[in-house]
């Protein structure tokens, strides 16, 4: 299955993936997972959102117990972040059927559409949709950079865009979500073990800033007469940093975009989005009122005007602590070991779901700790070692 999956939407150039939601190489992918469900017998579906399900046993009957990720990667990711998971769940249910086991409960497997944001610019559409976090004018709205909306995207795939919204019907179906995914950080890493149990999704946002100055030439314009958006911006950069350590948070400017963007041009517009994250609230909001604060005082020198837009946000996630805490007993149960439990600064379709079913999430060890980057990795025996507790976790769930 992983090696099927490796080629999809990779680029030869960097090594990395762009598997966007709704391009070839989604439709690739989906493809792949419609796939792996037939050649288990499974019951196969697409929900009103585009996410897929794959059933062993009748979703109807209720307290289905689910997993899986996503396929979709963020531009030059890495093979590891949402496939893991999906894959892991289709060699967990050949595990169950290998041991004999036989569920009492429904057991589905999900790849939620356009997680990583991508293309659109907002993370987790397909979960957010389903559980109406987003809702379907939000949703008609969401633009690309080419300037095709989501519906046109949807509709050019062969998926109806007049169809999507809330879906509590299926959500009620749903006993629990339990998503494996590859650690992004070096937590399990630093303490040898191949599993961990998240314990919560740090709160975490994404901000707009937009610079606005003079157009002008690059070469006669007078330093002193410029209104150049992009110092305020640079300084804006430094200033995320120096107000993530003071806060004890991550900010990240990670993507921006200049106008006219010409060589010989003094900028008329740089625009920067900000991506910051913390343990709690509190912390959070220091880092991103202190980021603006910084901002608004250097664009304000240099004659520049200045708009913020905060364009999404997650308020802090905490998993199911009865499911998590069922997870570790599970998973130590034979060798009395004590499960890693663990933060996470990443945000998932589990942490979407969280407010609405009973949510958990298994991490593999990432031993370099990189993600969102071809560098991205995890060690064939852990990822074996994943798949061997997503199956005790799947048969301690739905086959007690």
């Amino acid at each position: 299955m992983w090696r099927q999956l490796l080629p999809v939407g990779r680029n030869s150039a960097s090594g990395g993936y762009r598997r966007f939601a709704w391009t070839g190489a989604d439709a690739d992918c989906r493809d792949w997972f419609r796939e792996q469900a037939r050649r288990r017998g499974l019951t196969y579906e697409v929900d009103r959102n585009g996410n897929q399900w794959a059933w062993l046993g009748d979703p109807a009957e209720g307290d289905a117990v689910v997993t899986g990720s996503h396929l979709d990667s963020v531009p030059d990711g890495g093979a590891f972040d949402g496939p893991l998971g999906v894959v892991s769940a289709f060699a967990a249910v050949d595990e169950l059927r290998r041991r004999g086991v036989r569920p009492t409960k429904p057991l589905g497997i999900v790849n939620f559409g356009d997680e990583e944001g991508a293309r659109f610019g907002l993370a987790c559409v397909g979960s957010r949709l389903t559980v109406g976090a987003l809702t379907v004018d939000q949703a008609h709205r969401l633009t690309d950079a080419d300037g095709i909306t989501l519906p046109q995207a949807m509709e050019t795939a062969g998926h109806d865009p007049d169809a999507i919204g809330p879906d509590p019907v299926r959500l009620g179906r749903i006993g629990a979500f339990v998503e494996l995914h590859v650690e992004q950080g070096r937590a399990l890493g630093l303490t040898g073990d191949r599993v961990g149990v998240a314990s919560a999704i740090w709160p975490h946002g994404r901000w707009r800033f937009d610079f606005r100055g003079e157009a002008n030439h690059a070469g006669t314009t007078r330093l002193a007469d410029r209104r150049d958006p992009m110092l305020p911006y640079a300084e804006t950069v430094l200033a995320a940093r120096r107000e993530a350590e003071q806060a004890g948070g991550v900010a990240t400017f990670g993507k921006m975009a200049v106008e006219p963007n010409g060589v010989n041009a003094v900028p008329s517009l740089v625009r920067g989005w900000l991506d910051s994250r913390a343990c709690d609230q509190e912390r959070l909001d220091a880092v991103v009122g202190g980021v603006e604060r910084a901002a608004r005082a250097y664009a304000a020198a240099h004659g520049v005007q200045l708009d913020v837009e905060r364009e999404s946000f997650t308020p802090v996630v905490e998993f199911d602590h009865a499911l998590r805490d069922r997870l570790a007993r599970i998973l130590g149960k034979d060798a009395g070991l004590k499960v890693p439990v663990l933060g996470t600064g990443a945000g998932h379709d589990a942490g979407i779901l969280a407010g609405r079913v009973p949510t958990a999430m298994l991490f593999v060890r990432n031993p370099t700790g990189v993600s969102h980057s071809p560098a991205e990795s995890a060690a064939e025996d852990d990822c074996v070692a994943g798949v061997l507790a997503l199956a005790d976790v799947l048969e301690g769930l739905a086959a007690p």
